[in-house]
C-alpha cells in the first residue's frame, strides 16, 4: 500500500457532485490499480454511489457534510472552510496524507485555500493556473489561465520554468518549446513587461526548454511550440474563446451531419474520421488544470465536466506525481 499514489478528492465540488466524481473515480480505477482515493464528502451519499463491498483501503471516505458553494466568494470560502470537503482535501495534502489534491469546485476558493495551506516553491512569487490544449502534433501546456490578472516580467519567466517542467512531467520523452503569447511575432511588438520577459528568456541558460520567442493567437494550435506563457487576464480570455469556438464548431458539424438524409448517410460513411475529430475537440479528454507554483500539486477539474472528464483529470494527478513535477520545478528554479 505504501507505494500507491494517494489522491485527495473533494467529492462535493462542481456540478452533479458527488455522483460524477465517484463515477469518475470508478472509471479511473479500471486502469490505475496503484492508486488510493482519499474521498472527502458526505459519507452517506458517497457510499450509495460506490459498489457493494467496496475496498475501504482503496476508496477511503473521510466524512464531512459541509462544502464550498460555487456562489461563495474566495474570502467567505476561506472563513467557513476548515471543515469543508475542499479544505480537508487540501489539508490532507499539507499533512502528507495524500500526494496530490483535486477539486471540481469553486476555482477562486481552491486558489485561496491552497495558498493558505501550502507553501510556495522557493523563489516563485505567484502560482499560476495551467492546462492542456490540443495542437496539431499533441498538446500545449498553457499558463496562466486566470490565477493572476497582472504579472511582472519575472512572473512570466517563472511561468516558463514551471510550464516546461509540467510539460516534461506529462511527456518525458519530448522537448519543451516555450513561447510568449503576444500581439505579433516581431521582437519589437508588445508591452514593456513582455519585452523584458523576452530578453530574460533569451539570455537565460536553461537545459529544460528551448525558447522559441513570441507566438500569436492564431498560431497556438500549430504545434511549433508546446508551452505557451501569458498573464492570467489574457490567458483566461484565450481559454474561453477557444472553448467557445470548439463548441461552436462541434455543434455546427453535428447539425450539418443530421439535418437531412444525405448528411446522415455521409456521417455513417465517415464515422471513423468523425470520431477522430470529435476526440480531438472533446474538452473532457484534456480536462485537469494544475495550480502550479505551490510546494504540493493541486489539480482543478472543470466544474461542468462529466465523469469521463473527471477521470481524465485524475490521470493528470497520477502523471504529475509519478513524474515528480514539484521536484522538476525546484531543480530548474535553482538552475
Amino acid at each position: 500500500m505504501s507505494n500507491k499514489i494517494k489522491i485527495a478528492v473533494d467529492a462535493m465540488g462542481g456540478e452533479n457532485s458527488p455522483k460524477k466524481v465517484i463515477a469518475g473515480i470508478l472509471e479511473n480505477y479500471k486502469n490505475n490499480k496503484d492508486v488510493i482515493y482519499n474521498i472527502f464528502g458526505d459519507e452517506n451519499k458517497i457510499k450509495y454511489l460506490l459498489p457493494n463491498n467496496f475496498d475501504k483501503e482503496i476508496f477511503n471516505i473521510i466524512d464531512t457534510k459541509n462544502k464550498i458553494l460555487d456562489t461563495d466568494s474566495p474570502l467567505a470560502a476561506a472563513k467557513k472552510g476548515k471543515d469543508t470537503s475542499m479544505w480537508l482535501a487540501i489539508q490532507s495534502l499539507k499533512n502528507n496524507e495524500s500526494d496530490v489534491a483535486i477539486s471540481a469546485g469553486n476555482t477562486g476558493a481552491l486558489f485561496v485555500i491552497s495558498k493558505l495551506n501550502l507553501k510556495m516553491i522557493e523563489n516563485i512569487d505567484k502560482p499560476a493556473l495551467s492546462a492542456l490544449w490540443p495542437n496539431k502534433k499533441n498538446f500545449n501546456v498553457v499558463l496562466d489561465l486566470g490565477a493572476n490578472i497582472e504579472c511582472s516580467d519575472k512572473n512570466l519567466v517563472d511561468f516558463s520554468i514551471m510550464g516546461s517542467s509540467l510539460f516534461k512531467s506529462l511527456y518525458p520523452n519530448e522537448e519543451a518549446v516555450v513561447a510568449l503569447l503576444n500581439v505579433g511575432a516581431e521582437e519589437l511588438k508588445g508591452n514593456e513587461k513582455i519585452k523584458k520577459a523576452y530578453q530574460l528568456l533569451q539570455n537565460k541558460k536553461n537545459n529544460n526548454f528551448i525558447f522559441y520567442g513570441y507566438i500569436e493567437g492564431n498560431k497556438i494550435m500549430d504545434g511549433e511550440v508546446n508551452v505557451i506563457i501569458t498573464d492570467g487576464f489574457t490567458g483566461n480570455i484565450a481559454l474561453k474563446t477557444a472553448e467557445g469556438t470548439a463548441n461552436f464548431i462541434m455543434n455546427e458539424f453535428r447539425n450539418s451531419m443530421t439535418s437531412n438524409f444525405l448528411g446522415k448517410i455521409s456521417s455513417l460513411i465517415n464515422i471513423k474520421n468523425l470520431k477522430k475529430v470529435k476526440n480531438k475537440l472533446d474538452p473532457r479528454l484534456y480536462n485537469g488544470a494544475i495550480l502550479i507554483g505551490l510546494n504540493k500539486p493541486v489539480v482543478k477539474s472543470h466544474g461542468s465536466t462529466d465523469y469521463i472528464g473527471f477521470s481524465h483529470s485524475l490521470n493528470v494527478c497520477i502523471k504529475i506525481v509519478k513524474n515528480n513535477l514539484i521536484q522538476k520545478i525546484k531543480d530548474n528554479i535553482i538552475k
